[in-house]
């Protein structure tokens, strides 16, 4: 889920890990006007009204953190054959597992090596890497976010029909050749 930004994220809620009890934590976060416009100017979107997420982590065996939550959001779109503002819900589960940032990328190495045999083996995703200690919550709630939105949205009952017209068969590249040989046929 870890993609490249170009900028700061615009959402940020960092966990230390090593601050998680071994009972886990809960969260619910709300994100400012101020992040919600961020957030609507990485995705593209118009705006950005709301965004709630909750989550719990729970601490495992071996380093692991297993995050789960769900992510609720609003956002202004521009509908792409009407061109008129429509608003669209966002809610979206979240169910990670989050390990030491060597041990993930290890187990990513083996899964990827796997994939070379003729029949790959039914894996799970690796788990996602935990880096300098930190899981941040707001990044993993905005990165729900991006890739729940409709690329495409449409308004209801927006149809987009293509005018279908007959092509004018003088109007084509071999007309001006045909007018010249025409031409010179009477002369």
């Amino acid at each position: 889920m870890n993609r490249p930004m170009t900028g700061p994220d615009p959402w940020r809620a960092p966990v230390m890990v090593a601050h998680i009890p071994d009972t886990g934590l809960h969260r619910e976060l709300e994100a400012s006007a101020a992040e919600r416009q961020a957030v609507a100017e990485v995705a593209g979107l118009r705006e950005v009204p709301s965004i709630h997420a909750s989550f719990d982590v729970v601490p495992k065996s071996g380093g692991r953190v297993h995050v789960t939550g769900h992510v609720r959001a609003r956002v202004g779109q521009t509908c792409v054959v009407t061109l008129d503002p429509i608003e669209s819900e966002i809610d979206e589960e979240i169910d990670l597992i989050f390990a030491p940032e060597a041990e993930a990328r290890r187990l990513a190495d083996l899964i990827e090596e796997g994939q070379d045999d003729k029949e790959p083996p039914e894996v799970a995703d690796p788990p996602e890497a935990i880096v300098n200690g930190i899981i941040d919550l707001g990044r993993l709630a905005t990165d729900a976010l991006f890739l729940a939105v409709d690329p495409y949205p449409r308004k209801p009952g927006a149809v987009f029909e293509v005018e279908v017209t007959a092509p004018d068969p003088e109007d084509n590249p071999f007309a001006a050749l045909k007018a010249l040989q025409d031409k010179n046929k009477g002369e």
